[in-house]
């Protein structure tokens, strides 16, 4: 058997050696058509140079060998694939060193303006709801604009801040997005203009009085002392950046795990908001230079959201009461308060702190009702106060007009003095609850407002 294999293997060798013999003398044939010099010889070359390389090469370097001569037209084509693609790289590489530059730029260019147009659609959309008062179907139930550009601004506050639950910086994606829409909200006050007097000089050196726009003093004051805080705001958040202090998610890591202290013994009132994570300092405590910056930054906040409560007061103070407001009102202040706080208010020995304490006030939902019902009282009281009484021809004659009017500066003075009680009343409750949401008659502001 072994003899038979071993025949077969030197036949295949020779008929691979004629066949490959063939090829070549073909080969020759076509060099000698295309060149008239050396037809014999090259073919007889080219043999010897193929034995002489396949005995050079040996059996084990079957690998990296190239592909057997397949005659000239194949082999020529097989070698202008090889070779066109490494040139062509070459080329590319040596041509485009000076064409990099330009494609950034270019990208660069087309990635700006698509980001522009963006923003101008989302402008465009933006103040499309505004004018339609948040009606986008055209109807015309839209609210008012003051309203609809209320409203923008607290549910772009709650997309911004809504989830910020540490003490980092704002990603700066974020931070321009609240800052560029917030230009586009408020740009609308620029527009809310009054007329006042002012001097022009003319070429002759005479003056003339004319009337020139300014923004309301209202927002002339208040808009940019609201940027201001709102600046402040920003970089105290900017402040926090090589902290002592960290944060973890609850649940993830057990109490002290990782050899550091917890805040959180003192925030039980949080212990059911388990998506809140949890600050965490190191055994030690913090430094006294850590502890001296939070106490100076949590006072520096403190006195911004003072200051941003108290431009919101007097904002809401300004505005006129709106009559859906009034008509909705109680006869009398006894119907407003209660009985209990009426009682108490009306008595010669009135203390606002001490009728604050003797009420429950557990919840600030509780808080808030009790609010709304001082608040109701005050403008029932001031409004009887202001009213004229109604004529009516067939009451007695029995008291002289002297008495009537007596009797009728009395009763103003008396409600006037109880309206001053529940404003102190209002106020002191207002110091005790100071996150104290929106009353029912700034809601009715809010919600009434003609930007004008």
């Amino acid at each position: 058997m072994e003899a038979l294999l071993k025949k077969k293997d030197d036949w295949t060798e020779s008929v691979n050696l004629s066949e490959l013999r063939s090829c070549n003398s073909g080969e020759s044939k076509d060099s000698s058509s295309s060149s008239s010099s050396s037809s014999g010889s090259s073919s007889g070359n080219l043999v010897e140079k193929v034995k002489v390389n396949s005995k050079a090469r040996g059996p084990g370097s079957a690998s990296a060998s190239p592909p057997p001569l397949l005659g000239w037209p194949i082999r020529r084509a097989i070698t202008s694939a090889a070779t066109t693609p490494t040139v062509s790289k070459k080329s590319d590489v040596s041509n485009g060193n000076g064409d990099e530059d330009k494609t950034s730029n270019e990208d660069d260019k087309f990635r700006k303006l698509g980001s522009k147009i963006n923003e101008i659609d989302m402008m465009k959309e933006r103040f499309a709801k505004l004018l339609l008062g948040e009606d986008m179907s055209g109807s015309g139930k839209g609210v008012c604009a003051a309203l609809a550009i209320s409203n923008a601004i607290t549910n772009l506050c709650a997309t911004i801040f809504g989830q910020l639950w540490r003490l980092e910086p704002i990603p700066e994606e974020k931070k321009s997005m609240w800052k560029r829409e917030m230009e586009w909200l408020v740009c609308v006050g620029d527009h809310i203009v009054e007329l006042i007097p002012s001097w022009q000089n003319l070429p002759d050196g005479s003056k003339l009085e004319v009337m020139t726009c300014r923004p309301r003093s209202d927002i002339f004051i208040n808009l940019p002392a609201l940027r201001k805080l709102d600046n402040m705001l920003l970089d105290i958040l900017d402040s926090f950046t090589n902290t002592e202090f960290w944060y973890v998610d609850q649940g993830i890591i057990a109490p002290d795990a990782d050899g550091s202290a917890s805040f959180r013994k003192t925030l039980q009132r949080q212990e059911e908001k388990w998506w809140l994570p949890v600050p965490r300092v190191p055994t030690c405590g913090l430094s006294d230079s850590a502890r001296k910056q939070l106490s100076h930054t949590r006072e520096c906040t403190n006195q911004i959201l003072k200051a941003a409560m108290a431009i919101n007061s007097i904002s809401l103070s300004e505005m006129e009461v709106p009559d859906s407001y009034l008509d909705t009102l109680p006869k009398n202040g006894r119907a407003c308060l209660g009985d209990l706080i009426y009682r108490y208010i009306t008595s010669d020995q009135f203390s606002a702190e001490c009728l604050l304490d003797f009420l429950d006030l557990s919840s600030e939902h509780i808080a808030l009702e009790i609010a709304n019902r001082i608040e109701a009282s005050i403008y029932v009281w001031r409004r009887r106060s202001q009213s004229k009484p109604p004529v009516n021809p067939n009451r007695s004659t029995a008291k002289s007009s002297w008495e009537m009017v007596k009797d009728l500066m009395v009763d103003g003075d008396k409600r006037e003095f109880l309206a001053e009680r529940a404003e102190s009343l209002l106020l002191c409750l207002k110091q005790r609850f100071p996150g104290l949401t929106q009353t029912a008659l700034d809601t009715s502001k809010i919600q009434c407002n003609k930007m004008t």
